[in-house]
């Protein structure tokens, strides 16, 4: 029961943070949170203690997310973006169409 709730929290706490991402990138990101939630557990953490450290959100990002990038890539399948495919992401962590 405390992980359903964990679970619940964990996902109203990244709807708030995509608010202003486009509605497919939310599904794809709420979807792979669903499939994976330890994964996004762990990476929330460590982002947390970077930003603790003094680092923006962006600058923590940018230093976990390499660190996991198999894994996410694993649970997106196909609709990763591909290194080098020349996709550019916007601030706020969207994807630049």
């Amino acid at each position: 029961m405390l992980g359903k709730a964990k679970n619940f929290m964990m996902k109203k706490m990244l709807e708030r943070q995509l608010k202003d991402a486009p509605a497919d990138q939310k599904e794809m990101i709420l979807t792979m949170l669903e499939k994976d939630p330890k994964l996004f557990e762990k990476i929330a953490l460590e982002m947390q203690a970077a930003m603790k450290g003094g680092k923006t959100q962006m600058q923590a990002a940018m230093e976990v997310m390499p660190k996991y990038q198999s894994q996410l890539q694993a649970i997106m399948g196909d609709k990763v973006p591909q290194q080098g495919g020349g996709t550019q992401f916007n601030p706020n962590g969207t994807i630049h169409k």
